[in-house]
């Protein structure tokens, strides 16, 4: 604490207890002239009446100073004081309240100097008028100082009370409102859970409905074939041989019916498969297919249409890509739905198919495009939704149910594939089908896949389709050791992360058993450090098809 710039104000001598009542005035009444509030200036006379009365004796003095930022008393005691070793003053009761009471205290041999930080740098009054009020000051008697500290004391203790029920008032406000608070968050806790009961309730009913308009659909369509079928089939015996003869009007009559029966059968199959897709039991039944002559026969049964509006059809298969070994059903209605549409929406111009071969994919790639009149951009991510239409007055005379785009997307999931859509509004549409590329029978014959995640599970499938006649599913690692006490599959995907017996178990399991520890392993995951070391790995994320057929194809070399 630096005191060279220090103004003294008043030096006083501690001789008797006396000087003791005079000191604590003096300091009082600096404190006030320097614009100390009244409870500091209370502070720094107590202060120095403890320091002081530790302190007096014949020879000791007081000195009090001013500097820019300190009110500042130095208290010097001389030898023939009570106290003079710094190591006894630490611990004296009345400097140990005195520095408590005041901002920084400084002991030394020579004695003690106290300091109480000042609120502004230019105190009310100057030095010189500070010393002189100071010195005007009359001695003060015992019996009057006690008067001025019992006075001090009561004005203390109101401040306290007073104080004391500010505190108690803002308790009771607080209590008021953390009850106030309580209460509106266990109603919140109330509203909140009977939302997620409703939420529930909602969910449960959804789950119901969805699965009562599935069987609606699947019930719906099954009993619309038989009597459909029987349409077609007196269609056929009226105008084939050994039937009466008909009028050519009655011929054409018949015909007229026999066509209208077909296109409702489709139309009804279409619905019994969307209802199957959405269930996920749509089951696709490879086979060898000529893609050249699926592209000849649909030509020809659109060639009608085509010709009456106007519109050239033309189509190019790559001899790369003429055999493919997919479902043959479900690739002509994939096909059909989507060069009728393209017939359909294109005024004057062109439709065309055309198919070649992704050879870095492995992917066989169709495209229908057409020079219609396209689909406007605010259109394109509501096509793919169920019985939705573009409005427009083409599509007023074209009528149909809005399930062809997202018919054939399901379709082209169901069999591994994409269906991706580009239009340009007044251009035309052009449209993607990917599909995995066989050209002969599956290369496995049984593939497992042990996870616990079902949306991965159907994924995986779909990528295997084609190259695995079979594949088995298993949602922890026993019951995937169940299903390989049948038979060992050819390879297995494994997740590491799964309930009851997890992924790393299953691998030992499998190690411990002859039968099972040479089937190859495909570690999929989404947490790949985890893996052994000498299993191949992939990482759930992002995974494509190509890059989970290229880690089967290692882990088979690898156990070869």
């Amino acid at each position: 604490m630096a005191t060279a710039e220090a103004a003294e104000l008043i030096r006083v001598r501690l001789d008797a207890d006396q000087d003791v009542f005079v000191l604590r005035r003096l300091g009082r009444a600096a404190a006030e002239l320097v614009g100390l509030e009244p409870q500091d200036q209370i502070r720094v006379a107590t202060a120095l009446s403890e320091a002081g009365r530790e302190l007096f004796g014949t020879g000791s003095t007081a000195t009090l100073s001013i500097s820019d930022h300190h009110l500042l008393i130095l208290l010097e005691h001389s030898q023939q004081s009570k106290h003079t070793d710094p190591s006894k003053l630490r611990n004296l009761e009345g400097l140990k309240l005195a520095g408590r009471l005041v901002d920084e205290i400084t002991l030394n041999d020579g004695g003690v100097t106290l300091a109480k930080r000042l609120h502004t740098r230019r105190p009310p009054a100057t030095v010189a008028e500070i010393r002189a009020r100071l010195a005007d000051l009359s001695p003060v008697s015992a019996m009057d100082e006690l008067r001025e500290q019992n006075r001090e004391l009561a004005e203390t203790l109101e401040d306290v009370l007073r104080l004391n029920a500010e505190l108690q008032e803002t308790n009771t406000g607080v209590m008021a409102m953390y009850n106030q608070l309580s209460a509106e968050l266990e109603e919140t806790n109330r509203g909140v859970v009977a939302l997620y009961a409703e939420l529930d309730e909602k969910s449960s009913q959804l789950r119901e409905a969805n699965e009562a308009r599935n069987r609606f659909w699947a019930t719906v369509s099954h009993e619309l074939r038989t009597p459909l079928n029987s349409v077609i089939g007196l269609v056929r015996l009226l105008l084939g041989p050994g039937g009466d003869p008909l009028t050519e009007e009655q011929t054409h009559q018949v015909r007229l019916i026999g066509s209208s029966t077909e296109t409702l059968l489709e139309l009804v199959s279409e619905l019994l498969d969307m209802a199957k897709a959405e269930s996920g039991r749509l089951d696709p039944q490879p086979s060898s297919v000529d893609l050249a002559r699926m592209a000849d026969q649909l030509h020809v049964l659109l060639r009608p249409t085509s010709a009456s509006a106007g519109v050239e059809l033309r189509h190019e298969v790559a001899p790369e890509a003429a055999e493919l070994y997919v479902d043959e059903v479900m690739l002509l209605r994939i096909l059909r739905n989507l060069l009728s549409n393209a017939v359909k929406f294109t005024v004057h111009g062109e439709v065309r198919l055309a198919a070649h071969l992704d050879a870095a994919k492995d992917e066989a790639v169709i495209v229908v495009s057409d020079t219609g009149i396209g689909i406007p951009s605010e259109h394109l991510t509501r096509v793919f939704e169920d019985f939705y239409q573009v409005p427009g007055s083409l599509q007023v005379r074209a009528r149909g149910t809005g399930l062809g785009l997202p018919y054939a997307r399901r379709l082209a999931e169901a069999l591994g594939g994409t269906l991706e859509l580009a239009s340009t509004e007044g251009e035309g549409t052009t449209v993607t089908l990917r599909l995995p590329h066989y050209s002969g029978p599956p290369e496995l014959q049984r593939v497992m896949i042990a996870d616990d995640d079902e949306v991965f599970r159907a994924a995986a499938r779909r990528m295997l389709h084609g190259f695995a006649a079979n594949v088995d599913e298993a949602a922890d690692g026993a019951a995937a050791l169940d299903l390989m006490t049948a038979g060992p599959p050819d390879v297995i995907l494994v997740d590491l992360l799964m309930p009851r017996v997890d992924g790393n178990v299953l691998l030992q399991r499998m190690a411990e058993d002859d039968r099972l520890r040479r089937v190859p392993v495909v570690v999929v995951t989404i947490a790949p450090q985890r893996a052994p070391d000498d299993m191949v790995v992939l990482d759930k994320h992002g995974l494509r098809r190509e890059e989970l057929l290229q880690a089967i194809q290692s882990a088979r070399e690898g156990r070869a």
